[in-house]
């Protein structure tokens, strides 16, 4: 969990900038904008504006003001799952494009320039893992990391963690540190000492109709509520909130089967 960039500091200090590779920026794809709009606004409290076309975006979310994701339509002549993707920026996108095809992954889109949003290009890793990768041309102004309803964590689930892993690393500069939730198969990519995501390898247990996929989480004010309140606008609870080592956890989905996680205190600290 890192500072957004534009985040406001303690003491009037200026926006952090982000280091290359860590998350900075996620979207939506969906089919039904108007309805994910109002699911989202509904479970987060967000408000929506228009945001760049570029890319078939949609609008942006924003919380009290400030950016927090983006929403955007699918072809209508591509049955894609709906789903969230997470954004790593990079000094410079031309070259980690090229780096994700030397290193076996591919890039679907880009890269291109993307009207305010900079320069991006959308590709996957070589177990098919979406991602983004983004020069900004400026930071936006991103609502404070860790305030309820806005992402806080990026992690993958693939077959294999440290081959993946690797990937990662040789692509974005990752650096491997001691994993966040310890167990087997689990992997956390650093930046300058800094947890930043996390690689989880399930095996043959990863579910044949999602495959290797990001999933982000959202900070909310608890868990076990917030699940509930999906279940009320429509979407589904994948796995029921759960202690761990990132807090009380429950995995969701959105009323189009986009997946995401969310996050509170522990119970153990409500006690």
């Amino acid at each position: 969990m890192t500072d957004a960039p534009g985040t406001a500091r303690p003491n009037g200090e200026a926006p952090a900038r982000h280091t290359p590779g860590t998350p900075c920026w996620v979207s939506l794809m969906v089919h039904g904008p108007d309805a994910a709009q109002e699911f989202y606004g509904a479970l987060f409290g967000w408000e929506f504006r228009p945001g760049p076309r570029r890319l078939g975006c949609c609008v942006r979310a924003l919380l009290d003001g400030r950016e927090v994701a983006g929403i955007g339509v699918l072809p209508p002549d591509r049955h894609r799952p709906a789903a969230w993707t997470p954004y790593f920026p990079a000094d410079d996108v031309d070259s980690a494009a090229a780096a994700v095809r030397s290193c076996g992954g591919t890039i679907g889109v880009g890269p291109l320039d993307s009207a305010d949003a900079g320069r991006l290009a959308i590709g996957s890793d070589p177990c098919g893992a979406v991602f983004g990768i983004l020069q900004a041309s400026a930071p936006p102004a991103t609502a404070a990391t860790g305030t309820p309803g806005t992402p806080v964590w990026n992690e993958l689930t693939t077959y294999e963690a440290a081959g993946t892993a690797k990937f990662y690393r040789s692509v974005l500069g990752y650096e491997e540190g001691p994993p966040v939730a310890a167990g087997p198969g689990r992997v956390t990519l650093h930046l300058d000492g800094r947890p930043v995501a996390g690689v989880r390898g399930v095996g043959n247990a990863l579910p044949r109709d999602r495959g290797p996929h990001w999933t982000t989480y959202f900070a909310v004010t608890d868990a076990d509520e917030a699940a509930e309140r999906v279940h009320d606008l429509g979407g589904r609870v994948l796995e029921p909130a759960r202690d761990g080592d990132r807090g009380c956890v429950a995995t969701v989905a959105d009323p189009e089967g986009a997946r995401f996680a969310l996050v509170g205190a522990r119970r153990d600290v409500w006690a």
